[in-house]
């Protein structure tokens, strides 16, 4: 690569504070304990046996929707048992999660959980907590988690209806289709580009056709298109507004997901990388570089064929010059990567 670029390449921003790590647990199978009778109890009870775990209720005074929950057995088992619940019933659970009615309660509830190691959340008492539930968009294999830390639950919910409004319920049968396909794509002949290039076949497909039925046709389909040709690359140049990271359009956040390479002006906001895989090549150009010489830069990485992203700190008018960079570049570049989008 040429010398004269002064492109230095950046190590990913630093994630910023998280009030809460989402984590998604695989509780098929497993045990989980529920105590207390309320139908706030007989919720969480009902949200934890919908992932297969085996529910032990334990509640002196059962709620009607407790006692219904029992009889029906939506997915996994619900077994109430009507009593209180003891520390001696907490060891081998997976999650724990108490409906107590005062801070003692939930400061013994809590610290048997904990003794026992496991994981504890107390229903409206957020300082006992281990974790949290959050509100959920359930087009499961595919599942979205919600959280403010309690601080909104209001605006939780409110969020979580405009993601049901945007992602069509036919998402979830693309989503165990992929399930399905993974190990054959895998196994199949196809070179990691072509692997990658089998799932942006896919992604894009179902996007646009959320509410078919996946297919052997279209599996075949997306095999043979992954197959077709080399992979020789592309080139977006998208701008950024300094003073506002939310100014990329949907265009360019797909095109950020997408890239291997990223050359960015150091003006670029860090929030605007956030759309950035994490393992993208990140290649911050510094004040002092010349107007040439990030297109050098890029045109050296585009005859490697790799996804690169140029991302220039609001420059309405710098569009011809990758131009050309990519005509004088030796040895020649490939057709396709001489058409500059701009998103």
């Amino acid at each position: 690569m040429s010398g004269e670029c002064t492109g230095t390449q950046s190590r990913p921003e630093r994630l910023g504070a998280l009030a809460r790590l989402p984590l998604f647990f695989a509780l098929e199978g497993k045990r989980a304990v529920i105590a207390g009778g309320s139908p706030a109890a007989a919720w969480k009870a009902e949200l934890l046996s919908v992932t297969g775990a085996r529910v032990d209720v334990y509640a002196v005074d059962p709620c009607s929707e407790l006692l219904q929950l029992a009889a029906d057995r939506p997915v996994g088992n619900v077994i109430l048992h009507r009593r209180a619940w003891t520390a001696a019933d907490l060891p081998g659970a997976a999650l724990a999660v108490g409906d107590c009615r005062d801070d003692d309660e939930a400061a013994a509830f809590a610290a048997a959980a904990r003794n026992a190691g496991v994981p504890v959340n107390v229903i409206d008492k957020t300082a006992y907590c281990d974790f949290s539930f959050g509100a959920i968009v359930n087009r499961s294999p595919l599942v979205i988690g919600i959280s403010t830390d309690g601080a909104a639950p209001v605006f939780a919910r409110a969020i979580r209806g405009k993601l049901e409004a945007l992602l069509s319920r036919g998402f979830a049968r693309w989503t165990v289709a992929a399930a399905a396909w993974r190990a054959a794509v895998q196994a199949s002949a196809l070179s990691f580009t072509g692997r990658r290039r089998f799932w942006e076949l896919f992604t894009a497909h179902a996007m646009a056709n959320a509410n078919e039925e996946p297919g052997q046709e279209d599996f075949d389909r997306f095999i043979d298109g992954a197959s077709g040709g080399i992979d020789h690359g592309s080139v977006t140049v998208l701008e950024a507004d300094s003073n506002d990271p939310d100014s990329l359009t949907l265009r360019g956040i797909r095109a950020l997901h997408a890239a291997d390479v990223i050359v960015f002006d150091e003006q670029v906001p860090h929030q605007v990388l956030d759309f950035a895989r994490r393992e993208a090549k990140k290649i911050r150009i510094g004040k002092s570089g010349r107007d040439g010489e990030p297109d050098a830069l890029m045109a050296e990485f585009a005859k490697q064929g790799v996804r690169l992203v140029r991302l220039k700190a609001c420059d309405r008018n710098a569009g011809g010059t990758f131009q050309q960079a990519l005509q004088h570049a030796a040895p020649p570049l490939v057709p396709d990567l001489t058409a500059v989008d701009r998103s």
